[in-house]
């Protein structure tokens, strides 16, 4: 008898899926418990360039005008005073008033007294006041952009760039009202949307603001927020 040769083939292996994560759920599924749509929907994105982006620039530091003239008039009215006085002691005349009594009150007062303390306090928190000038550089409101020439710098204040960033967001379809703020790290926005879906006008949201913000030419990209809702009952 011919017996009929069966080819045994291996079953195919299972196929694993990957458990969804519960922001995955929310997107294909936003509703509540009880079965109400959600009125909000979020997302943040972060955009790290690969390396330091080219051309970068570092902060503008403020010349701090007002500072420098505020202690250059104080120094030059108290060095003017003391060298007037000492030349007219020098020419045989009497020290000032105000110097006889400055050097009484040095000469009589206890380091522990009220006045002197308070004295103290008030010099120690203008040097501290004057070194932070010194060493920060200020400007907080311009953003530097990257540097393309060694010879020319280049900067956008923050409220431009927000005002650039809403008019790309209201450009997309189903945005009623949007606020952007500007950050030297983060770029926040709040989008009121009145149709579609709220995913949908937070993924456009997400992808116009990311061309947005590399259009800027910044020499830093800042991390991005986008928050979508529908608009209050009035």
């Amino acid at each position: 008898m011919r017996e009929a040769a069966v080819s045994e083939e291996p079953a195919p292996a299972p196929m694993l899926e990957k458990a969804p994560t519960p922001d995955e759920r929310e997107r294909e599924d936003p509703r509540e418990p009880g079965g109400e749509r959600l009125a909000k929907s979020a997302s943040a994105a972060r955009y790290e360039p690969e390396g330091e982006p080219p051309g970068g620039a570092g902060r503008f530091w403020s010349e701090r005008r007002v500072a420098a003239v505020l202690v250059s008039c104080v120094l030059l009215i108290a060095a003017g005073l003391l060298l007037y006085d000492i030349a007219s002691v020098r020419a045989d005349g009497s020290a000032a008033e105000w110097r006889r009594r400055l050097a009484h009150e040095l000469a009589t007062r206890e380091l522990g007294e009220g006045a002197v303390v308070l004295t103290a306090l008030a010099a120690t928190l203008a040097g501290a006041w004057l070194i932070t000038l010194a060493v920060t550089p200020g400007l907080r409101g311009l953003l530097p952009m990257r540097r393309e020439d060694e010879d020319l710098r280049a900067g956008i204040e923050r409220s431009a760039a927000a005002v650039v960033l809403r008019d790309r967001a209201m450009e997309v379809s189903g945005v009623r009202s949007v606020r952007v703020s500007v950050g030297r790290h983060r770029v926040r926005v709040l989008a009121e949307s009145h149709f579609r879906d709220l995913d949908e006008v937070r993924s456009d949201l997400d992808a116009v603001l990311d061309h947005g913000i590399r259009d800027l030419g910044l020499a830093r990209h800042p991390a991005l927020a986008v928050h979508v809702r529908r608009p209050g009952r009035r």
